[in-house]
């Protein structure tokens, strides 16, 4: 009976000891996982760990109480802590509560961020301190002269100085443009002479006086620019075989159109451009800075009744020449190309609407008619040329026929 009582009794001491063992690789996964996690290598100890305990044996070292086990093999010459001691801190970083999962701690890092984040993008203005703000500049008060017009650009600001059509007011030039002073020294030394007052200002306010056009930090309040009265224009002395060409504009309606057509014009030798008062661009500062400041130099008319102006310059003994694309074609009024045109008395060269191009009447009033070769099969739509390019080409080829 006292045998069966020992057996029992080291049993139960067995299965003690067993769980006691247990108990120390486990304190050693949970350490693993605080060393993945904070990326951080331990400190190795001053003593070595015991064999079977891994990296964690060390810290279970310090425990003050050790009992060796008996029956177990191997395992009696072990040593076991008596109880768990608090754990360690690495580099100065103590592990935390929730050694077990680590990403759980990683997520709510990183779930505090996004809301720190999502708050600080729904912050408004008003949400600052007054201090922190900037004080917004007051807009500068411009008084400008009744029916005045602001001119922008160098081009067309400089030719409209030279050429002395306008009344000026004000120059404005952008203050602190270092990349064309001399130009800008040049502005206002012009503008002195002329009596006319320098203001030097920002670039926000010169995109308000053009109304945020293309300005190259010049503006230059004048008086507008009107076409003269073709009735009340002096004729000029015709004799046979003179070489004369004058542009006529018949409704023509886009400004950078007349702008690009009217520095064609200039460009080319052109006499005289002539445009009818009805359906027509006036010549804003969108023309002239179009034009290149050509509007400020080359001589404009305006007629009130076209057809009676073409007949007039047919009895004079000019031929009157319309354009018409390769779709266009009549039987009424013969058709050439542009190269074949052979330039041998003063002409009168007319240019219809962006649209439907020349009127009825005033095709009936041409003697011939213009077309431009096409350089390949044309797909439907797209048959015909920007007004201000075919104007150039017409211009050309008739021009270029001048003789020196």
């Amino acid at each position: 009976m006292a045998f069966v009582v020992v057996m029992v009794q080291i049993f139960k001491f067995n299965i003690w000891k067993a769980a006691r063992v247990s108990f120390p690789f486990s304190c050693n996964s949970h350490f693993r996982a605080v060393q993945h996690f904070l990326g951080q290598e331990k400190e190795p100890s001053q003593s070595s760990s015991p064999t079977g305990f891994g990296n964690g044996g060390n810290s279970h070292h310090h425990c003050s109480h050790e009992l060796p086990v008996l029956g177990l093999g191997d395992a009696a010459a072990r040593v076991i802590p008596k109880s768990r001691p608090p754990p360690k801190s690495y580099k100065g970083f103590t592990p935390q509560k929730n050694l077990r999962w680590p990403w759980k701690s990683r997520k709510r890092s990183i779930e505090q961020a996004a809301s720190s984040k999502e708050e600080f993008r729904n912050l408004r203005e008003d949400d600052f301190s007054k201090e922190q703000k900037r004080p917004m500049p007051k807009p500068m008060s411009i008084e400008r002269t009744k029916g005045s017009e602001i001119l922008f650009g160098i081009a067309p600001c400089s030719l409209a100085f030279s050429q002395s059509k306008r009344d000026f007011f004000q120059l404005f030039l952008k203050s602190n443009s270092s990349c064309a002073r001399p130009v800008m020294e040049e502005f206002a030394q012009r503008a002195k002479a002329c009596g006319v007052p320098v203001h030097h200002v920002s670039r926000q306010v010169l995109d308000a006086l053009c109304k945020g056009r293309v300005h190259q930090g010049v503006c230059l309040e004048a008086t507008p620019l009107h076409p003269s009265s073709l009735e009340e224009a002096e004729a000029p002395q015709v004799g046979l075989g003179t070489q004369l060409i004058w542009l006529v504009l018949e409704q023509i309606q886009d400004p950078m159109n007349l702008g690009a057509v009217l520095r064609s014009a200039y460009f080319l030798g052109v006499d005289r451009v002539v445009t009818s008062q009805k359906d027509s661009c006036p010549l804003t500062p969108t023309v002239s800075k179009a034009s290149a400041g050509a509007m400020e130099v080359l001589e404009v008319y305006s007629t009130d009744n076209l057809q009676r102006f073409l007949k007039a310059k047919t009895e004079e003994g000019w031929e009157v020449i319309g354009t018409v694309s390769k779709s266009e074609v009549e039987d009424k009024v013969p058709v050439i190309s542009c190269l074949e045109f052979h330039w041998n008395k003063p002409t009168v060269l007319i240019l219809g609407n962006e649209g439907y191009g020349l009127s009825l009447e005033t095709r009936s009033l041409c003697h011939r008619m213009l077309i431009i070769p096409p350089g390949r099969m044309l797909q439907p739509g797209i048959e015909s040329l920007n007004v201000s390019v075919a104007t150039g080409i017409l211009l050309h080829s008739i021009c270029s026929q001048k003789i020196k």
